[in-house]
This record gives C-alpha cells, structure tokens and sequence, in this order.
C-alpha cells in the first residue's frame, strides 16, 4: 500500500510516500524559518500562504524522486490538528481534493501521534509497550504507549512547553529564532560550574512538568549580568549553558520516574527537542545504569515531516480506518481521543 503523508500543521510544509512493503521511497521539506525569523515567532497568516505555495510542487518532487505517479498512490494521509487551524486546512483541503481526484482513501492523521510513531521509521525501532517523551515547541508529555492508538497520558507541561522555553530563552539573550539550535550551540562554550538554574518540580511527586519560572530565572540572570556592566558574550554562553543543562536535567528525572512508575525498560523520545545532542547523551547514559534503552528518530525526522504523517496514516488505513465525507481539522486534540489501530472507524 503506497501512501503519500502531508504536514501542514505549523511552519514546515512536509510530503513523503511510504509504502507499507518497502518503507519510506522519498521525502521531501521546505522549512519557514526565514519567513518568520524576523517576526520572532510563527505569523500563522504568512505560514498558511506558504504551504498553499509549496506543497504541490513537493509533491511533484516526492513523486519524481520515488519513480512513481499519482495512478500508483493507494491512499492520502494528512495533518489534521493540532495544529494552525489555517495551516491545518491547507493540507486537508488539499488531500482530500487528490484522494477524491484519484478515487482513493483519504485520512487525517493526528500530529503528535505521528511523532510519537518516527522511530518506528528507523530499521532498529522500539516494542510496545514503551514510554514517550513528545518534547517539542508546543508540547511537553510523557505517554504511556501500549500500541497504536492505546495512549495513557502520564504528564504534560502547565505552562510553556520545552521547545518554547528554548525560544523564549534566546529571545531573551538577542539571539534569532527558533531558539533551540542557537542555545545550544552557545551552550557548547558555555561554563556549567558559573550558575546554578532550579531544576522545576523535580522534588515533587508526579510527571507534569513546569517551565515558566526557569524562564524567569532565566530573565532575572540576563538582568543580573547586564546590572554588572554589559551582558558579554561569556554571559550569554553560560547563561545557556545553566539553561540547557536544567531542561535536560529535568526531562530525565522525569523519564526515569516515568519508566520506574509504569514498570518499563524502553523510551521513545520524539519532537523537535529531542534533537538536542546533550539531551540525548544524558538520556543514554542515565538510562543504560538501569537497563532501560532509548529510542530516537532519525535528526531529520524530528522536527515535524511528513515521513511521520505517512506512516502513521499508512498503519490506520491498512486497518480500514478513513475519513467520512466532512472536512475537519483540530486545533486542538486529546491524543487518548484516537481510537485503537484495530478499530476500524470512520471521521
């Protein structure tokens, strides 16, 4: 069964074809960045304009790319929420329009839960039942997966999710957005010794997670420094040193609490954030002390992509579940509303 998956939720226009036999034959991503670095942040109008431009001609790509044409496509997998809602409708608009054109099944795949099912992309991926980290710029929970559509939330952020305490972070210190690779990369010449950043809600029993007062503290660091004479660039480096260095180590107590609560030995860590080089060696070797093992998706499919969409509509559709004759998109969508894979529904 050859699917072709389009991501449209936010600023990256992702298409990809997976067949079910073969795995992943091509992919293809057009990132937005440099459209909204100068606003600091997503401007939801000027994303939505943009995925109208260039998901077609990435389809045509994919398809060259793969050696396959539209009359070989058994089915269309698209984002629909969370999400931009105007993003979202882009890429549902336009996928149901093919899937009608080519007499196809159409199905609207939920965002996260195409993060959470990247790794199973890679030819070493994990067995249910496992533990997820979905760490991203809009999200921040830990999971309980015992299979597709069988999800438990465990803990979630009350406040700003990881990938936005990161951008906040480097807003704060004057550099571009996105935050996260700028921050770290500083973080590299940084001194871990110089400050001290709280670890938030690590002594308290549970797995949510809270980051708006590290952003604070982070703040009140950048104000300390400048009160001093000047924020120098040794500042701004150990500043996100102390600031990685507590997200990561917050992200790991939290896991091992998660694993040792639910009685498991295998994590998937998904999302932009799971990117970050010394989060994953801090995951690694934390873990390996209690025999637990980690599981990552390929760097390029952490960020949002359509090689994800794909294959988590291509499992559904094998399972017979499609969309009915509405068009809906979700904004906002609870992942423990999807229905298990061997259920078949329909919308």
């Amino acid at each position: 069964m050859l699917i072709l998956g389009l991501e449209t939720s936010c600023d990256e226009t992702g298409v990809a074809l997976y067949d079910t036999e073969r795995g992943l034959l091509a992919h293809a991503l057009f990132s937005q960045v440099d459209i909204h670095v100068e606003y600091g942040g997503v401007v939801p109008e000027l994303a939505s304009r943009d995925h109208v431009r260039k998901t077609l001609p990435l389809i045509e790509e994919v398809l060259a790319e793969a050696g396959c044409l539209a009359a070989d496509i058994d089915g269309v997998a698209y984002t629909a929420g969370p999400g931009l809602v105007g993003a979202l409708m882009v890429g549902t608009t336009l996928a149901r329009a093919l899937a009608w054109g080519w007499g196809v099944p159409v199905l609207g795949v939920h965002h996260m839960e195409g993060h959470l099912l990247a790794p199973m992309l890679e030819d070493e991926h994990p067995e249910f039942p496992f533990v997820a980290l979905l760490v991203s710029g809009g999200h921040t929970q830990l999971v309980r997966v015992d299979g597709i559509g069988e999800y438990r939330l465990l803990g979630e952020s009350l406040d700003d999710a990881a990938g936005e305490a990161f951008d906040k972070a480097a807003k704060m210190l004057g550099l571009p957005y996105p935050g996260g690779p700028h921050i770290a990369r500083l973080a590299q010449q940084g001194d871990s010794t110089r400050f001290d950043f709280p670890r938030p809600m690590v002594n308290r029993p549970g797995l949510d997670f809270s980051f708006s007062g590290l952003k604070t503290f982070t703040l009140n660091t950048v104000q300390a420094c400048r009160d001093a004479g000047e924020l120098t660039e040794q500042d701004k480096c150990d500043i996100a040193r102390a600031f990685e260095d507590a997200v990561v180590a917050t992200l790991v107590i939290k896991c091992r609490r998660a694993l040792q609560q639910q009685g498991l030995k295998t994590l998937v860590i998904a999302g932009g954030v799971s990117a970050n080089v010394n989060l994953r060696s801090a995951l690694d070797k934390a873990l390996a002390k209690e025999g637990a093992k980690v599981f990552y998706p390929a760097p390029l499919f952490c960020t949002d992509n359509g090689a994800m969409i794909a294959y988590a509509g291509a499992q559904r559709l094998l399972a017979g579940q499609v969309d009915d004759a509405g068009t809906r998109v979700r904004p906002r969508w609870p992942m423990e509303e999807l229905p298990p894979l061997h259920k078949a529904v329909h919308g």
